[in-house]
């Protein structure tokens, strides 16, 4: 069976503020990056969801570790181009305060980590789902309670540039974790409720 891949987040912000931002916004509140879909209008606040390609279902509930999760067999979506050139997602975050809990839960849907990180006083997994990596964090402040979708960095050609046209609302890039790369994270008077940065290609 082909390795599971992310082909959706769902996101509770209305069109508006993406447009405003350089998203194409297609028919049904969609934004399509780098083969996966951002549904938008979702209700809520921030990723309110995800939705998994190549997932065995066959067993399972409608959430992993509290995660809404739905699966489908389409395959990726057209590319659309950008105003804003964002070309893809290179990483979904995921916050939990019990990083052994929401590892096994993943692991028995088929998604288990390849690489685990100690990070000052928590933990990161990582996991390749087709075009972007799943980033687990430990977040011990969270006390209790189950896993949650809280952002996604972007990628963009030039960060530069970007940060030129977003200057009001995208902070100074700085280096990333990645050597050799940058980051900037994008304000909340920006008007998007998930945590969201961009970040130059590998």
């Amino acid at each position: 069976m082909p390795r599971p891949e992310l082909a959706a987040l769902r996101v509770a912000d209305p069109p508006e503020p993406w447009r405003a931002l350089g998203f194409a916004v297609t028919s049904g509140d969609r934004v399509v990056l780098g083969g996966i879909e951002l549904e938008l209008r979702s209700g809520g606040s921030g990723l309110t969801g995800w939705t998994l390609r190549h997932l065995d279902s066959s067993d399972s509930g409608d959430d992993i570790d509290g995660l809404p999760t739905a699966v489908t067999t389409a395959g990726p979506p057209p590319a659309v181009a950008h105003p804003n050139a964002a070309t893809g997602i290179d990483h979904v975050v995921i916050v939990t305060p019990e990083f052994d809990r929401t590892a096994s839960a993943l692991a028995e849907r088929g998604i288990p980590l390849r690489r685990i990180r100690e990070s000052g006083d928590h933990r990161q997994g990582f996991r390749r789902l087709g075009p972007a990596i799943m980033e687990i964090v430990e977040t011990p402040a969270l006390r209790s309670g189950p896993a949650r979708l809280w952002g996604m960095v972007m990628i963009v050609p030039d960060l530069h540039a970007l940060h030129e046209s977003l200057a009001s609302h995208l902070r100074e890039p700085r280096p990333a974790v990645q050597a050799g790369r940058q980051i900037a994270t994008l304000a909340k008077s920006a008007g998007l409720s998930p945590q969201i940065a961009f970040m130059d290609p590998e």
